[in-house]
């Protein structure tokens, strides 16, 4: 550990690089993957997706546009030729609508659980395979990131677990779980509240971070994937779209 500089106090990385003061965004001791959004860049410690490290994405639902809020950092991954691997997701890669985002569905790797999506069961239980293959992924470390949608309820000790095993893998994890658990203690040291802004923009809320809370969300403006009539009309509301009867003059 190199000693502080003469002319400035001590601060806490200097004892050790994990430590930060509250009123600071740590600085990451290990690597981060920008995330193509200079905006939220400007909010995460160190100026990007941390490696080592779990981060929570809390969702309303699937959908709502948490691909297209990777997609730079994954499609970054794949040109550096590395390996991204999905577990559990609420349904199967669509290639095209990949391609639209500059990703290669060839080149994930997709893990499902025995339990598959049989029923609301997926939804309650978690997938003892799905946490074995998923804690014993990211200690291999050689993966480029990892994508786990993992159910609402699971038990402490396994965000812990997986919190461990990130410490080996050498690049982003993401954990995606229901809203609701916004509330609840987890063991990731970043999470994120996503919801829909709009068209084609998304609300982004820090309730985690190595630092001080972010007092306003953040609202990202997404690769667009409406047409432009589509655009206008949803811009517009449902209520333009319906026409009015009336009594002709």
């Amino acid at each position: 550990m190199a000693p502080a500089p003469a002319d400035r106090p001590p601060v806490p990385e200097d004892l050790h690089p994990a430590l930060w003061l509250a009123h600071q965004v740590a600085r990451p001791h290990d690597g981060v993957l920008p995330s193509g959004f200079a905006e939220l860049d400007a909010q995460l410690p160190g100026g990007g997706w941390p490696a080592r490290l779990l981060t929570e994405l809390l969702l309303p639902h699937a959908g709502v546009g948490e691909l297209r809020l990777l997609a730079p950092a994954l499609a970054a991954l794949q040109r550096q030729r590395r390996t991204v691997m999905w577990f559990d997701p609420p349904a199967a890669p669509c290639a095209w609508a990949l391609a639209g985002l500059g990703l290669d569905a060839r080149q994930f790797v997709v893990v499902r659980s025995r339990a598959g999506a049989r029923g609301r069961a997926r939804e309650r239980l978690p997938a003892a395979d799905v946490l074995w293959a998923l804690e014993h992924a990211l200690k291999s470390g050689h993966l480029g990131a990892v994508l786990a949608w993992l159910p609402a309820w699971l038990p402490a000790d396994a965000l812990r677990r997986l919190q461990l095993a990130a410490q080996a893998h050498d690049g982003p994890a993401f954990l995606l779980r229901d809203a609701q658990q916004r509330t609840r203690p987890s063991a990731a040291p970043l999470r994120l509240l996503l919801a829909s802004a709009g068209p084609d923009r998304l609300r982004v809320s820090l309730l985690k971070r190595r630092g001080p809370p972010l007092a306003q969300p953040l609202t990202l403006a997404l690769v667009p994937v409406l047409s432009a009539p589509a655009l206008a009309r949803a811009v517009r509301g449902p209520a333009a779209a319906t026409p009015r009867v009336g009594v002709p003059n």
